[in-house]
């Protein structure tokens, strides 16, 4: 019988991540207004394709990668949640939202500590993660927009790296050498 090769579902999860993630900071950015189009791959891309590549990576038995896409793919639905019943009316606060995004800082700040065994560009993509989440929430405790605009670079940064990991895991793989170093 031969063994069939399972596929890596880690370029999808991280192709998610770091689409919305880029198009999410363009706005904290103000290069661009939150439109359905960030709405749109918050949901898509962000959420159901990063929920799938963690149900892989758990049935793979990477625990380390399955709770990450899992966690973020429900983050961008629960954004998205957020955003939807406050137009509905029932808005956050920027105490609640700072809050929010104080909690994803500090988990993504223990997954950093996760990623010390793993390659040079994961560990960027979540450390620049911690740093991004840390300042939204000051950005949300202070009311200062500074803060939130140089987060948006941040979160442009963090998004392009693992953007950059996705293909790079992709196009090294069908290469079947090093063209991205990791």
């Amino acid at each position: 019988m031969v063994e069939k090769k399972l596929a890596n579902p880690g370029p999808l999860g991280l192709l998610g991540f770091g689409t919305t993630t880029i198009l999410l900071n363009l706005h904290n950015a103000d290069i661009i207004p939150l439109s359905i189009v960030i709405i749109g791959m918050g949901v898509a891309l962000g959420g159901l394709a990063q929920l799938i590549a963690g149900i892989f990576e758990m049935k793979q038995g990477n625990t380390f990668a399955g709770t990450a896409f899992i966690a973020y793919g429900a983050f961008w639905w629960s954004l998205v949640i957020i955003w939807m019943f406050a137009s509905a009316g029932l808005e956050a606060d920027k105490i609640s939202m700072g809050y929010y995004l104080l909690v994803w800082g500090v988990f993504t700040g223990f997954m950093f500590i996760g990623t010390l065994t793993h390659n040079r560009i994961t560990q960027i993509v979540f450390g620049s993660l911690t740093l991004l989440f840390i300042l939204l929430a000051l950005g949300d405790f202070t009311g200062n927009h500074v803060i939130t605009l140089v987060a948006g670079y941040v979160g442009i940064f963090c998004g392009a790296s693992a953007f950059y990991s996705a293909v790079g895991q992709i196009v090294n793989n069908e290469h079947n050498k090093t063209i991205f170093p990791l």
